[in-house]
């Protein structure tokens, strides 16, 4: 966990993913598969969950890449599910913008997709975003 962290946020090598709120910015180095988010160990900033720890490591998997780099993230906003998936994407860019050729294996799993959908705005004279106060009759 003793990283230059100043030395690896300068790096031109920057894989960024967003969804719904969060937005992560996915930095790689040379190690043994370690994930750090946010300076924290990625076990822990995830609670644990073996899905969101499967989920940021699917694309390297794909790749058989898993025990050659170490993930390093910051990443704001949404909730874990959101910051899962935009973990996920960072990676996915960033492993296509260093070697173009890893698109070809990754494109099909969906990984490079954009998810866009995100929370619809209030409207006024509604109580949520589509949600119409109860009509009476009488």
């Amino acid at each position: 966990m003793n990283t230059n962290f100043e030395y690896i946020f300068q790096k031109s090598n920057i894989g960024i993913g967003r969804r719904k709120q969060a937005t992560a910015r996915v930095f790689l180095t040379p190690g043994n598969g370690q994930i750090i988010i946010n300076k924290t160990a990625g076990e822990k900033y995830l609670q644990y969950n073996i899905e969101y720890l499967n989920k940021i490591l699917f694309p390297l998997k794909q790749l058989n890449l898993e025990q050659q780099f170490d993930i390093i993230v910051l990443v704001r906003g949404g909730g874990l599910t959101g910051q899962t998936d935009a973990i996920q994407l960072g990676l996915a860019r960033l492993l296509c913008k260093m070697e173009p050729q890893n698109r070809v294996a990754l494109k099909p799993h969906g990984v490079l997709s954009r998810d866009a959908r995100v929370k619809e705005r209030k409207k006024y004279g509604l109580r949520k975003a589509r949600k119409a106060p109860q009509y009476s009759k009488r």
